[in-house]
């Protein structure tokens, strides 16, 4: 696919949870690989840290301790494993019917696609491929030797990062940001800076109108 100052490419990038899906998809993925009493037990264990990122609202500090008590130690094959049937559930049943209309629309007009979120990009994938999604900017674990550090792999894929990281996979799909047309999709906070990078902002407060071709 080409283009041209005058005939630029479209992206269009959404957010994940409560944007494509009806829900938080984050802390059920985590309970589904530690116990509620593990969690906590953790969490308490590293008191200062979880003190401290609630205390400042610190997100990306609150998931990095989290990622360190659920992760550290596994098997990154463990975890994809867990993630493949988690993903299909939620493609199954937790996704939106508007905004996964309005994806399939986008889609339709030849635009590429691309799933900008701070969930877990294990399973995030799986919807991707659901979808039919041309690509995914999310959430990296760090893993060395097939083991799972503890630490996430960069910052949580939230707020300016999700900026940086799109630019990111812009660069490595060949695209300049001056000659393209973005949509962006998000519901929180988190995505303020995303929506205000974009041509086309479009908050996901109520449900989106159908898009006529």
């Amino acid at each position: 696919m080409t283009g041209t100052p005058s005939e630029p490419i479209t992206v269009a990038a959404f957010d994940f949870d409560e944007t494509l899906t009806t829900r938080d998809t984050v802390v059920p993925f985590l309970r589904q690989l530690a116990s509620r009493r593990r969690l906590g037990a953790g969490l308490a264990t590293r008191s200062v840290r979880t003190f401290q990122a609630l205390a400042r609202r610190d997100r990306h500090l609150l998931r990095s301790v989290v990622t360190e008590v659920v992760f550290a130690g596994r098997p990154i094959t463990e975890v994809e494993q867990l993630a493949t049937p988690y993903g299909r559930t939620i493609a199954e049943t937790w996704l939106r019917d508007d905004t996964v209309a309005r994806l399939a629309w986008h889609r339709e007009q030849g635009h590429r696609t691309v799933i900008v979120s701070a969930s877990y990009e294990q399973y995030v994938h799986v919807v991707a491929a659901h979808l039919g999604v041309d690509g995914v900017v999310a959430t990296r674990l760090d893993v060395v030797d097939g083991q799972c550090t503890g630490r996430l792999d960069g910052p949580n894929c939230r707020g300016a990062e999700k900026v940086r990281r799109l630019r990111e996979w812009f660069d490595g799909q060949g695209l300049d940001r001056e000659h393209l047309s973005l949509w962006a999709y998000g519901d929180s906070s988190g995505d303020r800076e995303l929506l205000a990078w974009a041509d086309h902002p479009v908050w996901v407060t109520e449900p989106l109108a159908s898009v006529s071709p």
